[in-house]
């Protein structure tokens, strides 16, 4: 399994018989599997998605957006509690290539990204009973 790294975007191989959990980065030693979603930006973003082999949940969102900050403790509570799933953040207000490629048109959306490409999305804010079932479905589609 691929494992990029949250801190230097490095990409790691584990072995089969290894759980990314305790994995470390081969080359800044930092922990690969982090309990709170990881900023991405334009500079990032395509890495960080296309070369992880576990799905990646990216929120787009901004800080002057009210549900936006509703959601964000939900969010990380739900990426704290995965082992198997990967959470990012990417702001939309500075990382505007993204956004645009992403075809960002509401905040905040959160799309469900394996090896690169988009599985689902959904727009607008969620409880965490919607927010895992949504993953729950996710998952299943994938």
């Amino acid at each position: 399994m691929i494992v990029v790294c949250p801190a230097c975007m490095t990409s790691n191989r584990i072995p089969d018989n290894k759980s990314h959990l305790q994995g470390k980065c081969g080359k800044c030693k930092g922990s690969l599997h982090t309990h709170s979603p990881v900023e991405l930006t334009d500079g990032n973003f395509e890495k960080y998605i296309s070369q992880n082999e576990l799905p990646v949940i990216v929120d787009f969102w901004a800080s002057w957006c009210g549900p936006c900050q509703m959601m964000k403790p939900i969010f990380e509570k739900t990426a704290a509690e995965s082992e198997m799933l990967l959470f990012a953040k990417v702001d939309t207000e500075s990382a505007p290539n993204v956004s645009g490629n992403m075809h960002i048109r509401s905040i905040p959306t959160l799309i469900m990204f394996q090896h690169g490409r988009e599985i689902d999305r959904v727009s607008g804010a969620l409880q965490e009973p919607q927010l895992k079932q949504w993953i729950l479905q996710t998952l299943q589609k994938a």
